[in-house]
């Protein structure tokens, strides 16, 4: 049997505030008893994630993806207007997640992997406790005083000049315009913004909620790939050093040259181009 084929289950899920998230669920044939969750990049749908879900089901995992609100299958009809931001997504819509994993699989050794922003939320949401280890993929403190000279110019130019006045123009964010991904919620745009201008970036989100950053002390892998533009070693210390001080992390650069198309940047490692990139990942939470 090809197990690439396995099924998905389609969920519904309803936030405490009423508001539904559209979720994926992976289930292997023969499970290992680990599930893993995935938390979406910033504007990034969870199809991108289905190969890279199918793969690790293959290998007797429950993978489980979706939409934050505002996003893909989560996403509104009209977007002008509508009520999101990075923080409501760590700690009303990932909570979600975590309390629907809580009550159907708690027996699992669970995971979390974060991919960019789906990493900096954790720490909106004390439930991030429950999870054995985290994966970290292109992830950072992304204060623009981290970033590379290039990749400063055009963020002081986008997120400075350009990005508050589409949104206030608009009532939300059309970042596909500007080849950054789905169009985000006013308020997801500004964090976003915060994230780039504020020195403090993450933890100055997380200074305006509840933060439980500083509880995590789990194992956590850091993956960053040699070709990413908006990514640098210093943004991936500052943000375990700085927001997550008390993780475990053990780091990975992967380099152009593991990738069949010598392509991996901010996204492509979920790519099935890169599908033999995943053994990565696979190799850290099997190997335990």
């Amino acid at each position: 049997m090809d197990f690439f084929f396995l099924p998905m289950e389609k969920l519904e899920l309803i936030t405490k505030d009423h508001v539904p998230l559209a979720v994926h669920l992976f289930r292997p044939e023969q499970s290992n008893g680990k599930l893993l969750l995935i938390n979406s990049a910033t504007g990034v749908k969870q199809q991108v994630y289905f190969s890279f879900a199918r793969f690790f089901s293959e290998h007797g995992f429950t993978v489980i993806a979706y939409d934050y609100r505002g996003i893909g299958l989560s996403k509104p009809r009209n977007m002008k207007g509508f009520e999101a931001s990075m923080r409501i997504w760590g700690s009303e819509d990932y909570k979600t997640l975590t309390q629907y994993i809580t009550t159907e699989f708690s027996g699992y050794r669970k995971y979390c992997l974060g991919h960019s922003v789906g990493a900096l939320i954790l720490g909106m949401n004390e439930d991030s406790a429950m999870f054995d280890e985290f994966i970290f993929v292109g992830t950072q403190n992304a204060f623009v005083g981290n970033l590379k000279f290039k990749t400063k110019i055009e963020a002081y130019l986008g997120f400075g000049i350009v990005q508050p006045l589409t949104t206030g123009l608009l009532g939300y964010f059309p970042a596909n315009w500007f080849g950054l991904g789905e169009s985000l919620p006013k308020n997801c745009a500004y964090d976003w913004r915060t994230l780039i201008l504020n020195r403090k970036s993450t933890n100055r989100l997380l200074e305006k909620m509840m933060d439980y950053s500083k509880n995590l002390t789990q194992k956590v892998f850091v993956i960053r790939a040699e070709d990413d533009a908006w990514l640098t070693e210093k943004g991936v210390l500052s943000l375990l050093n700085n927001t997550y001080p008390n993780l475990k992390p053990s780091y990975r650069l992967v380099k152009t040259a593991e990738s069949d198309k010598k392509e991996i940047g901010h996204i492509n490692f979920f790519r099935s181009y890169n599908k033999k990139l995943w053994n990565i990942i696979l190799n850290e939470l099997t190997d335990q």
